[in-house]
């Protein structure tokens, strides 16, 4: 990808699409669980498109030289693993323990009405969410650098399209 092409994925608004399921926990407390689980569908198909969007680009880079398949196979499972875990598993799991120690804590500490406490919950859970991505991306950028990407060699990201 050249230096004046933007990703959509990446450089764009929806990129936003993979908090979704960040959202989603921070409401749960308020909200039916089938929208919380929908807000991982939307975050789940954003990985989804992204990580096909990457193989595209990596099969175009490669259409001259088909012995350089396999980088396409390594930029949609690498992309796709990063994100799992850096999009959707990790941050997910975050918000969700945030906000549920928050809310026992809350109940335990307070006298506030339970609607006060879970609307407390869900600002904390929110607030957190940009405090949250930067060292996510960088434990998962230093766990992948640690173990699947040295099956295939490529530290940092994917192998990018030429």
């Amino acid at each position: 990808m050249g230096a004046a092409e933007r990703d959509p994925y990446r450089d764009t608004w929806v990129r936003y699409l993979g908090y979704a399921n960040e959202v989603g926990e921070s409401f749960r407390s308020l909200v039916p669980v089938q929208v919380v689980w929908a807000s991982y569908g939307v975050a789940t198909a954003y990985v989804t498109a992204d990580a096909i969007d990457k193989g595209r680009r990596a099969a175009a880079a490669h259409t001259r030289d088909p012995a350089q398949a396999t980088r396409v196979g390594v930029a949609v499972v690498d992309t796709f693993v990063w994100q799992g875990l850096a999009s959707v598993a990790i941050p997910s799991f975050t918000i969700n323990r945030l906000c549920a120690a928050s809310l026992a804590l809350l109940g335990a500490l307070t006298r506030w009405p339970l609607p006060l406490r879970r609307w407390a919950t869900t600002a904390l859970g929110l607030a957190a969410i940009p405090l949250i991505i930067t060292p996510i991306d960088r434990s998962v950028d230093f766990l992948m650098d640690s173990s699947l990407r040295k099956l295939y060699g490529v530290p940092g990201e994917p192998p990018a399209p030429h």
